[in-house]
């Protein structure tokens, strides 16, 4: 389904990203991280050679990911948000990215995930 496709994951709730890892893995694909916060998150981007997609929190420990959303969209990574936040948060910001509440469903995050990579 998402074989060998290089998704980096941005999330601090622990277990969480675990279990998205996990999924995505099974799914098929190279997860880098999780990272679980911004400076962690805009290294990481800084140093891998691919990233295909990402999936982003919002909330990392009372800071916005927002700085990491900018880097990959002046990269053309395209990303999308697995959050707790209203989307007049997200949507003023990033109109155009797609948005999942917490807890989501994986089969819809890797149907989106396929669709971004299209």
């Amino acid at each position: 389904m998402l074989d060998d496709c290089h998704i980096l994951v941005v999330e601090d709730e622990f277990f969480l990203a675990q279990e998205m890892k996990q999924d995505l893995k099974d799914a098929g694909a190279v997860v880098l991280g999780p990272e679980p916060s911004v400076d962690r998150a805009l290294a990481r981007i800084s140093k891998e050679p691919r990233i295909d997609v990402a999936v982003l929190d919002v909330n990392l420990g009372g800071e916005k990911v927002f700085p990491v959303a900018d880097e990959l969209a002046a990269r053309n990574v395209p990303f999308l948000f697995v959050t707790g936040y209203e989307n007049m948060v997200i949507h003023s910001r990033y109109p155009h990215v797609l948005k999942f509440n917490k807890p989501t469903d994986i089969q819809h995050l890797i149907t989106a995930l396929k669709r971004l990579l299209a």
